[in-house]
This record gives structure tokens, sequence and C-alpha cells, in this order.
């Protein structure tokens, strides 16, 4: 396995996952039978940190909507090059700093662990196309 194969695997699997910690605290908040119902106006709020933690999930699914065409593509193209799994570990570490610092509320350090991410599928992306 590649390194590219071996942290766009991690960053799939970490996504599958990342859904767990505000889906308890839903459950704490809510009851179990209240995390399984449809939301409504009348549902008690979920802890900040659990309703951040759900932004950050979305965001770093919206970042692997980018990132994993490029990897796969990168993975059938670029099979032997170093640099395309430089990115994806620079893609994982940014997408897990940014779900955890999210997270915790820590605004400008979020957008800067955001934008290691993103920047990595440009890059690749760049890297496929022979311009970077």
């Amino acid at each position: 396995m590649t390194q590219l194969q071996y942290f766009t695997a991690l960053s799939g699997l970490w996504l599958a996952l990342a859904w767990l910690p505000y889906i308890l605290d839903r459950v704490m908040v809510r009851g179990l039978m209240g995390a399984m119902a449809n939301p409504g106006p009348s549902d008690l709020p979920q802890s900040l940190w659990a309703q951040r933690a759900h932004r950050a999930h979305i965001v770093g699914v919206e970042l692997f909507a980018a990132f994993a065409p490029l990897a796969i593509l990168a993975m059938l193209v670029l099979p032997a090059e170093n640099q395309p799994g430089t990115l994806g570990l620079t893609f994982f570490i940014g997408m897990i700093a940014h779900y955890i610092i999210y997270t915790i509320g820590i605004p400008v350090l979020r957008t800067l662990a955001f934008a290691v991410a993103a920047l990595s599928s440009v890059l690749l992306g760049l890297t496929l196309l022979g311009a970077a």
C-alpha cells in the first residue's frame, strides 16, 4: 500500500467514525429516542462542542469530496511518486486537526488547519496537471 493509499483510506475511515462523538452527546442530551427522532423546534440543543463537532464533520466530508477523486486519479497516474503520498499525509493531518480544533472552539487555528487540508487537494490537482 502506498502512502497516498494509506492516508486516503485513513481519511475515509476517520470520516466514517467522526459522527460518533456528537451523536453520543445527542443521546446524552435528548435521550436515545430523542436522538433517533426527527429534529424539531422543541428539541433540546446539543452541547456547544457537539454542535461544532457536527459542523467540523460536515466540513471534513466536503474536503474529502474534493480530495478523494484526485487521490484515486493520482494512484492510477502517479503510483510511484512520493509527492502525492506527502500530500495525502498533510491532507489527513489538516483534516484531523481541523476537526479537533473546531470542536474545541479555536477560530483562527481552525481556519489554518482547514487551509492545510484544502491546499493539499489543490496541490494534488496541480501535480496531476503537471503544474506543481
